[in-house]
């Protein structure tokens, strides 16, 4: 896969595929810099600490059994587990994919836009490890 628009992600969480009802999705990886710097050093040194990962995702709302409500309620306040895939193609080097495994969903909103907009959730899936598989 080259350079490429993002047109076909794949979202499951829970082990619930949500693809269909997401417009955004945003996977952030980071490991937390931790301080290291002794005595008699000239520059500040550091080194890797634990992850720091979240995943960013819009849902389109859905109240229907086992779609994005039905999904996401039970999960407030809970760990669970986020799979993102760039496209609905087998995993493979060129597309890889990320499973971030028990993360914190700390808030939902469930209804929570003006009248005539299309009803949708935006959730923050925090913390956990994240693992990257290419086959």
């Amino acid at each position: 896969m080259a350079i490429f628009v993002l047109t076909d992600a794949v979202i499951t969480v829970n082990s619930v595929a949500l693809s269909s009802y997401s417009n955004s999705v945003a996977l952030n990886y980071e490991i937390d810099s931790v301080e290291s710097t002794a005595f008699g050093s000239t520059g500040h040194k550091f080194v890797g600490g634990l992850q720091n990962n979240s995943i960013d995702v819009e849902f389109q709302q859905d109240f229907a059994s086992s779609q994005v409500e039905a999904t996401i309620y039970p999960l407030v306040g809970t760990q669970t587990t986020v799979v993102i895939k760039a496209t609905s193609a087998a995993v493979s080097a060129t597309n890889p994919e990320y499973t971030l495994t028990n993360c914190f969903l700390a808030a939902h909103t469930p209804v929570g836009t003006a009248v005539g907009e299309l009803a949708s959730t935006s959730l923050s899936f925090t913390g956990g490890v994240l693992t990257k598989a290419t086959a």
